[in-house]
């Protein structure tokens, strides 16, 4: 039997319509109930008006033996392109209102396309996860494709930013894919990662936990380490996406855009003349710094809430993108541990793949000592901070504020590691250790006969800190290239920047290297 074009088009438009409200109005109202967009309200708040060209609209079950309402179009999932600012994404939002959002055969086929698709174009990729895990109705299937979508998660790591947005709970692998991505958003109230769900936890340990307390946004935030960012709400969480893309090329081969804010590079910094305190000992907000050599002080922090003892970030410097590593002397001093070093390596190294330049401010007073420390791996961790800068290629600009001691300063991208341009602060302290230590060590026996022991110990530490814990040593050999006012420190770096620009390295041929995991 013949049919007309008008009637192909009205089968076609009922069919979209179809797949356009897979979901039944039950399950939307519920998803609104709970403060949640759906699906495709998610990807319309994300991406440029108009500009989402969804695919794989009219895939279904293939399932032997289900009725048609059991084979809704989508598969419980929307997948497809668009714009962001204007720059090509691919992404996946999953629709918990059909079947749950769990994954099955066609969910998972229509995920591995997109996600093919984003790395063959060299394009962000973002997915969207809401969604109840594998189809147990698919039995092995959905396990299967999970492992595809972990396989081409690796395959596209560093080669295209990936970025996992959190929008309900991800259990058991499902929370694998996020996990090996490049930033992971979460929602407080909303979000929920675990491996095993707090049923299961107390059945085998006995631990009595909430779902917010075993796998909400800030546990994983302040804990785990695992959430990047943690908003408010869905709407600001989808904001902070669109923000930190500004930040990323889009893929591997490109630098990030160059956007220039009006501030003047040559702008001085005098307030950071004040911001250090007169005893090394007082603690002072390195973002404070951070924030007075960025253009218009914005700065984009990752891990806000984690390993406050460093701080990660993204900012601009004469409208260059960089990646800015700082120790925090307001959060123990600025003490590199276990999971700030674990932070500042990954961070370094996601800065490296994406061609972004890294600024590194330097006022660490060593490494944590104690046998929580020891005993966890603290060598193996500060390792792998040391690695990712050794084998990071981008420019690489060190400045030095106040104390940079032992091991600790070397592993904060010293000359000695590689890095391009090193400068310090007069009030600068580089030495195998602090004053105070190194005269106990060194003096012992003195101190031990002095008649006035603290009055001894007194001139010993100001001799010892004037002979040794200043830049002028290290500048003398030229382990930093310059002493620097504090306020000339933005207009050095731009001029620096500027001139790292060009900067290119080859690499020994291998398959890769063994970082320290």
């Amino acid at each position: 039997m013949e049919h007309s074009i008008d009637e192909r088009l009205a089968e076609l438009a009922a069919r979209k319509e179809r797949a356009l409200h897979a979901g039944s109005e039950r399950a939307v109202e519920r998803q609104h109930g709970r403060g949640k967009m759906t699906a495709r309200e998610r990807i319309d708040y994300l991406l440029d008006d108009g500009s989402f060209q969804e695919l794989d609209m009219l895939a279904r079950s293939r399932m032997p033996g289900l009725t048609e309402d059991e084979r809704p179009y989508t598969d419980g999932v929307v997948t497809g392109f668009g714009t962001i600012d204007g720059r090509r994404v691919c992404l996946f939002s999953q629709d918990p209102t059909v079947n749950g959002g769990s994954l099955g055969e066609v969910f998972g086929e229509k995920i591995h396309k997109v996600m093919d698709l984003a790395a063959s174009i060299g394009v962000p990729m973002i997915g969207i996860n809401d969604g109840g895990g594998a189809r147990v109705q698919e039995g092995v299937v959905g396990l299967h494709y999970y492992g595809g979508i972990f396989r081409r998660n690796v395959a596209s790591s560093g080669v295209v930013p990936q970025i996992s947005v959190i929008m309900g709970s991800c259990a058991g692998g499902a929370v694998y894919s996020p996990a090996i991505t490049d930033f992971v958003f979460m929602v407080q109230g909303t979000s929920h990662m675990f491996i095993t769900g707090p049923d299961v936890v107390k059945t085998v340990t006995g631990e009595d936990v909430t779902l917010e307390e075993l796998g909400g946004a800030m546990s994983h935030a302040t804990k785990s380490g695992v959430a990047t960012f943690v908003s408010a709400d869905e709407k600001s969480c989808l904001d902070e996406v669109r923000y930190l893309l500004s930040f990323l090329p889009s893929n591997n081969l490109e630098e990030p855009d160059r956007s220039l804010s009006g501030d003047d590079p040559e702008r001085e910094t005098p307030e950071l003349v004040d911001l250090m305190p007169a005893s090394p000992n007082q603690p002072y907000d390195m973002k404070k710094v951070i924030t007075a050599v960025a253009d218009a002080g914005e700065y984009l922090e990752v891990h806000s809430h984690w390993a406050m003892s460093i701080t990660c970030g993204f900012a601009r410097i004469d409208g260059r993108v960089v990646g800015i590593v700082g120790n925090q002397p307001a959060v123990l001093a600025g003490v590199l541990d276990i999971d700030s070093s674990e932070k500042a390596a990954r961070f370094v190294r996601t800065c490296d793949a994406f061609n972004v330049p890294l600024v590194t401010f330097v006022d660490v007073p060593g490494f944590m000592p104690g046998t929580d420390q020891e005993y966890g791996g603290i060598i193996r961790h500060g390792a792998k901070l040391l690695y990712a800068y050794c084998e990071a290629t981008v420019p690489r600009v060190q400045v030095i504020t106040r104390k940079a001691y032992g091991g600790a300063y070397v592993v904060m991208n010293s000359k000695s590691i590689g890095a391009d341009l090193a400068y310090a602060w007069p009030s600068a302290e580089l030495a195998v250790m602090g004053p105070q230590g190194a005269v106990e060590i060194l003096y012992r026996r003195e101190l031990a006969a002095a008649v006035d022991p603290a009055a001894r110990r007194a001139e010993l530490v100001e001799e010892y800190t004037e002979r040794f814990a200043t830049p002028y040593i290290a500048a003398e050999r030229g382990y930093v290239d310059d002493v620097i006012s504090p306020e000339s420190t933005r207009r050095v770096l731009a001029r620096s920047l500027a001139m790292l620009a060009s900067k290119r390295e080859d690499l020994p041929h291998r398959k890769h290297g063994n970082v320290p995991l």
